[in-house]
């Protein structure tokens, strides 16, 4: 409901209703002043604001405007040009924009502030102006009023006429002046539906002024933002038209860090620690060396990323000789002795990996140090496979058995490095190695006795398991299911070297006792895992892959210690045949060509006794078309009494890529797992039919064993399948991919041939001959 109107009749009545109507517009106008005075301070918030908003865009334009690409390379194309241009163009527009919010600011105080507060003053002021003059009018007429009533009628005539008289002038003072209040009130009541009004209209249109003044910029901006998004867009398409190619060499550079290198000036360059004297003892600085071969130049120059960089003078010296340090000669590993023409002394330098070692001396034309022929191989204080080796080990085994089976933190808990020191001096020492009955006396500690026992394995030359052996090892235990990983690493414990096989054996009855105690030691299969892992399959290089396998080396050891009366005491499941290999690979290429790692394993592994070994041992050392000959033959024999009926093998049966380890002695022995003891056999195209009741039911015959022409044993061969090369010795093919001068490689299941002038292994059955 609307305010009823106030008439002019009534403030000569000055009755009840209209007093209560005159208190309605009066609550009315003090209303409005409230509002109007909330609403000037809102505004010049809301100005201040948008003053701190403008100058907020301002500063980011500004940044924007500073900030300059850089793109990869010596030239840009035109969308890498569009997107660095867009900062700035970014920037321009956001300045315009503010330019004009600026504006709008200035205007707004004088459109809407002034306005309002003109309006409130001046209106609304001048109504309180005239209430007050009312009221106190109002007050002044009926106090007159109610005296004049109380005059006596006993008065003189002429008085009571002159009061009356006075009366009908306060009344028409009264009336004159409650007349102007209502007009003022009924003036300020219309007034404000467009004084008030106006102001925020005017204040709006001005908002509307600089929202279209950003329209307009838009508009002039679309044909640049247009461009730029098609940059934008042709730039992310190229990125991930590269990204896999880059992902791809990535991944070739982590595999194969030393093929991919970019071309240098230097014959060799890369970080070495330097020995160098201190007035405290010698310290190992990092250096980045280069070494350049015709000018015989090392450049040395201390460089540390942990310290901040640089850390002193650049180094030349003339090269005289570099020579490789004795293991037994220096506390640190991977060391070679550098001499220089311009520098008195002898530079001890020490690499960071065996294979980095050896490309530095290969690049410096090293030599290898001189041994004394007379020495035997059994250094003294260092830990060997011997007799006495066995020794400390079954006194290490026997004490805790007897004396400590039960102790918590078996293994675990580590013992005081200068006692375990002690114990191995005594142990070691021939004169009492020798007394193999002697026990170990009670006052060592079980938990010196244990750090013993790993301290020596780790004092080994290598790992009880071998270097050789890890990566296969490793491969095993990341087999799919339990079965596969027990059967792989039973046939792979059974190609270590006798002793070693038998110190694991050992090791493994003794940990399997100790996990049987679990609850009261504590040291369950998995504990055990996690303390021997690291000691037994230790990898050749700490690298950051082998980080990563240590949980695989766990698994390992746990496999080993719960079938270690099955791996030690029985014998691996034969290996499968090459008909075998074939099959199974013709069945699965229906669906897809098999991948590098599902190459097929061809390895023949045969129980052998001492008269085949010393057999083999003359066959190694015979001319290659015996070796052929015979091992064909003594194949065939052996499968056919050793291995089931070809036709009886599971169809389903995955392909193996063959197992070959890191490097290999020149001259294996006899009884090296690394010897050859059979030829290498190429691959049929197809699966030879084979018989289950003939007695050459073997897709092997001895004609097809060797080479057709067995006075040329270098021959061509073609790929059946793709492959990609694991390790920098082994060649990457495609199907149909045609090799040279291939022939028979040390490493079983491995031919070797030539590829585009490359010499390099290929897996046996992925070719066939020509």
């Amino acid at each position: 409901m609307g305010l009823p109107a106030l008439e002019f009749s009534d403030c000569c009545l000055d009755s009840p209703h209209f007093r209560e109507t005159l208190k309605s517009h009066e609550a009315e106008l003090d209303k409005t002043n409230k509002f109007i005075k909330e609403l000037i301070k809102d505004g010049k918030s809301l100005i201040s604001a948008l003053k701190n908003l403008s100058s907020a865009k301002r500063k980011f334009a500004d940044s924007l405007n500073e900030f300059k690409f850089q793109c990869i390379g010596d030239a840009e194309t035109d969308d890498e040009m569009c997107i660095a241009r867009s900062l700035q163009e970014f920037a321009t527009v956001l300045r315009n924009l503010e330019d004009e919010r600026i504006r709008m600011i200035e205007n707004a105080s004088d459109v809407l502030i002034t306005p309002l507060e003109k309006f409130r003053k001046e209106q609304i002021g001048a109504a309180k102006e005239a209430k007050k003059k009312y009221d106190k009018e109002t007050e002044k007429y009926y106090g007159v009023l109610e005296k004049h009533l109380n005059l006596s009628s006993k008065k003189k005539e002429s008085q009571l006429q002159e009061a009356d008289s006075q009366l009908d002038v306060v009344r028409q003072h009264f009336y004159e002046v409650s007349l102007e209040y209502v007009f003022k009130v009924q003036e300020v009541q219309e007034r404000k539906m467009f004084e008030f009004v106006e102001p925020l209209l005017a204040f709006l249109q001005g908002l509307f002024t600089f929202y279209h003044h950003g329209y307009e910029l838009a508009k002039d901006f679309s044909d640049f933002k247009l461009q730029l998004t098609i940059s934008i867009q042709n730039t992310r398409n190229r990125f991930e038209g590269t990204r896999s190619e880059v992902e791809s060499l990535m991944k070739k550079m982590k595999e194969n860090p030393l093929e991919h290198k970019t071309i240098s000036p230097y014959t060799m360059e890369g970080y070495l620690y330097v020995q160098e004297k201190r007035h405290f003892g010698t310290s190992w600085v990092k250096h980045y060396c280069t070494y350049q071969r015709d000018s015989k130049q090392i450049t040395m120059v201390p460089f540390d990323q942990k310290s901040g960089g640089k850390g002193g003078e650049d180094e030349s010296v003339t090269l005289k000789s570099c020579t490789r340090r004795k293991t037994d000669s220096i506390e640190k590993r991977f060391c070679f002795d550098v001499e220089a023409v311009d520098r008195p002394g002898v530079i001890t330098m020490q690499a960071l990996s065996e294979e980095d070692r050896r490309l530095w001396m290969e690049a410096m034309d090293g030599r290898e140090p001189v041994y004394n022929s007379n020495k035997d191989n059994q250094t003294e204080g260092t830990a060997q496979l011997d007799t006495i080796g066995f020794s400390i080990i079954k006194k290490c085994i026997h004490a805790v058995e007897t004396r400590g089976i039960n102790e918590q933190g078996l293994y675990r808990i580590v013992g005081v490095n200068s006692r375990v020191q002690k114990l191995l001096s005594i142990l070691m020492d021939p004169k009492t190695a020798s007394e193999t009955e002697t026990d170990i006396c009670a006052e060592w500690e079980i938990k010196t006795i244990t750090s013993a026992l790993k301290t020596y394995l780790r004092m080994l030359p290598g790992p009880l398991m071998m270097y050789q052996f890890q990566r296969s090892f490793i491969k095993a235990a990341k087999l799919e299911n339990q079965e596969s990983r027990v059967s792989e690493i039973h046939s792979l414990v059974h190609r270590l070297p006798e002793k070693n096989r038998q110190m694991l054996q050992l090791l493994m009855n003794h940990l399997a006792n100790v996990a049987k105690n679990h609850k009261q030691n504590l040291m369950t299969v998995a504990n055990l895992g996690v303390v021997f892992g690291p000691t037994l399959l230790r990898p050749q290089e700490e690298t950051v892959a082998a980080i990563m396998d240590i949980k695989f080396q766990n698994i390992v050891i746990e496999i080993l210690i719960e079938n270690h009366e099955k791996i030690f005491n029985t014998v691996p499941d034969m290996p499968l045949t090459n008909a075998q290999l074939h099959l199974s690979l013709k069945k699965s290429s229906d669906s897809k060509p098999p991948s590098c790692s599902e190459r097929p394993l061809t390895l023949f592994h045969a129980m052998q006794s001492t008269e085949k070994q010393e057999q083999r041992n003359s066959i190694i050392n015979s001319s290659l078309e015996s070796v052929i000959s015979s091992n064909a033959n003594s194949i065939l024999n052996s499968s056919s009494s050793l291995q089931p009926n070809m036709n009886s093998s599971d169809p389903d049966l995955d392909v193996l890529k063959p197992t070959r380890p890191n490097s290999l002695p020149p001259n294996p022995s006899p009884t090296s797992p690394l010897s050859p003891s059979w030829p290498m056999f190429s691959a049929p195209s197809s699966p030879m039919p084979t018989s289950s009741t003939s007695s050459d039911s073997s897709p092997i015959r001895p004609e097809e064993a060797v080479h057709e022409d067995s006075s040329t044993p270098f021959r061509k061969a073609k790929a059946l399948y793709a492959c990609k090369a694991e390790h920098d010795s082994e060649l990457s093919f495609t199907a149909g991919t045609v090799f040279d001068n291939v022939h028979p490689s040390q490493e079983p299941g491995w031919l070797e041939g030539t590829l585009n002038g490359k010499t390099g292994l290929i897996p046996e059955n992925y070719v066939e001959f020509l």
